[in-house]
């Protein structure tokens, strides 16, 4: 119950975590694959989510769910950073 609740929570820091000195994603190549990432993890958690609970399927959702909540608080913020530090070469 608690990740579920976190898991909608996380959604409203996603404007503070958002690092990057340009908004566009279009110039952004590692962003953009941080989008896909996030894009193909949501669509396992929905598959996963319908699945039984049995030995496969519980650990494909405990790294998928695990994927998800980095993806939030580590990996978008840094590449963000990264990209701005890129961009000052």
């Amino acid at each position: 119950v608690v990740a579920l609740l976190m898991s909608i929570l996380i959604l409203f820091l996603v404007p503070q975590l958002h690092t990057s000195k340009q908004r566009s994603m279009s110039f952004r190549p590692i962003s953009q694959l941080m989008f896909w990432t996030l894009i193909a993890n949501a669509i396992v958690l929905t598959w996963i989510g319908g699945q039984p609970v049995e030995h496969p399927f519980i650990q494909i959702g405990q790294a998928a769910s695990a994927l998800y909540f980095l993806l939030f608080i580590a990996l978008i913020p840094s590449a963000g950073w990264t990209e701005n530090k890129l961009l000052d070469l």
